[in-house]
C-alpha cells in the first residue's frame, strides 16, 4: 500500500498530514508556504510511495463554498498540471482549525505555543486525515 497525504491549503500556508503505508495512523508532517507547495509535493512523491491526495474543502454551516475555495480551486488546477497522474479527494474541513486548537489545549501546550499558527495548519491536516481514514 502506499501512503494518503492530506492537503490543509492557505493562501500564506499550507499544514500537511500523511499515514503510514498501511493507512493506519494519520501523522502531520509539516507546513509549507503555500508558494512552495507544489515542489514541495514533487519532492516528496519523489521520495516516498503516494496513492492520494486529499484537500480539505472549506464549506460554511449552511453548506455553501467558503469564500477561501476559490484559491483552493486555483492550485487544485495547478496541482493537476503539476502531477497530473495523482487522484484528488476533497474532504469537509469545517471545525477542523477549531479542533485542532482544541488539541493543542489539550495536550499542554503553553499559550505561547499555541499562537503557532503553522502548528495549527498541521494539526489540521491531521484531522481531515483521520476523519477521512475514519469513514473509509
Amino acid at each position: 500500500m502506499a501512503r494518503i497525504l492530506a492537503i490543509d491549503y492557505g493562501t500564506k500556508r499550507t499544514g500537511i498530514a500523511v499515514t503510514d503505508e498501511l493507512q493506519i495512523i494519520a501523522s502531520g508532517l509539516t507546513t509549507v508556504a503555500t508558494k512552495e507547495l507544489l515542489p514541495f509535493l514533487k519532492d516528496y512523491i519523489s521520495k516516498e510511495n503516494v496513492e492520494l491526495f486529499l484537500v480539505g474543502e472549506p464549506k460554511q454551516m449552511n453548506n455553501e463554498v467558503s469564500e477561501s475555495e476559490e484559491s483552493i480551486q486555483t492550485f487544485l488546477k495547478k496541482l493537476s498540471k503539476s502531477i497530473p497522474d495523482m487522484p484528488v479527494k476533497r474532504v469537509d474541513e469545517r471545525f477542523t482549525s477549531k479542533m485542532a486548537f482544541q488539541t493543542m489545549i489539550d495536550s499542554g501546550l503553553k499559550k505561547g505555543q499555541r499562537k503557532n499558527k503553522a502548528l495549527v495548519d498541521e494539526i489540521s491536516a491531521t484531522i481531515i486525515l483521520q476523519s477521512y481514514l475514519y469513514n473509509q
